[in-house]
Formats: structure tokens, sequence, C-alpha cells
């Protein structure tokens, strides 16, 4: 993610934030969620998940609890088949490979003319980011 966000300029901070969420009777907070990636030019965080699914669960559930005591907070999630679309997109094929779980879907062959003129393309690989969604 680090890699498209470069290529495109757009400024990231990885991990600046992090946002209390749960605490215990003394005050103290016992569980966070720092979102992996700050666009400070588009007010957005995004967080990447994996296919785990005991993972998802709890980051669907930390997701929905930081939105519920910061609801103008904008965080756009990024599940394992949503990243795996972004590097068929660029062509990117062995990371797809190297990603841990199962692909889940046939990658297709691609032109290689298409994929330099997706990467040459300045709208750039659709707006992938622009929305805030919790997905349960």
């Amino acid at each position: 993610m680090a890699r498209i966000l470069d290529f495109y300029q757009v400024r990231w901070e990885y991990e600046p934030h992090t946002f209390p969420i749960l605490w215990n009777l003394d005050g103290m907070v016992v569980e966070s969620f720092s979102p992996d990636f700050w666009l400070p030019d588009l007010d957005l965080y995004l967080e990447m998940t994996t296919l785990r699914q005991k993972l998802v669960r709890k980051k669907n559930r930390k997701l929905r609890r930081v939105l519920e005591l910061y609801p103008d907070l904008r965080v756009k999630l990024f599940y394992a088949r949503d990243f795996r679309a972004l590097m068929l997109k660029f062509g990117k094929h062995a990371l797809i490979d190297e990603m841990s779980g199962t692909p889940g879907q046939v990658i297709p062959e691609r032109n290689p003319t298409a994929i330099t003129a997706d990467l040459e393309d300045p709208s750039g690989p659709g707006d992938p980011v622009v929305e805030p969604t919790v997905e349960p």
C-alpha cells in the first residue's frame, strides 16, 4: 500500500495515531486502535486486514467501536480481497502469491499493454479509498 501511495505522491504516515476504545474501571486504557496509514491531505485512515477470520472479526469489532466513539473519523478498511484487487490491477501477480492465506480467485492473464496503461493512467486505479466504510 505504501508503494501505491508513493507512486501517486499521496502523503502518508504509518500508524501515527492511536485511539483508545476501552477503559477499565480505573480509567486506564485497556484496548486501542491504531489505523495502519493516515493520509493527512485527505484526512483519511486506511486499515489493512488479513484473511484470518478471527483477526478480521476482531478488527471489524474494533473499527465499529472506534467509529462509535469518534464519529468524525474517516477510516477505509481494506480486506485482503481489496488489496489483491489492487495488486491485480497493477499486474503484481508475484505479490499476490506472497500474501498469506489462499487467493480465493483465479488470477486472469493480463495483457502487458493494459498493465502499462493502468500504471500510466493519471486518473489512477479508480477511487478505492474515498468512501469511509465498515463491512460487517
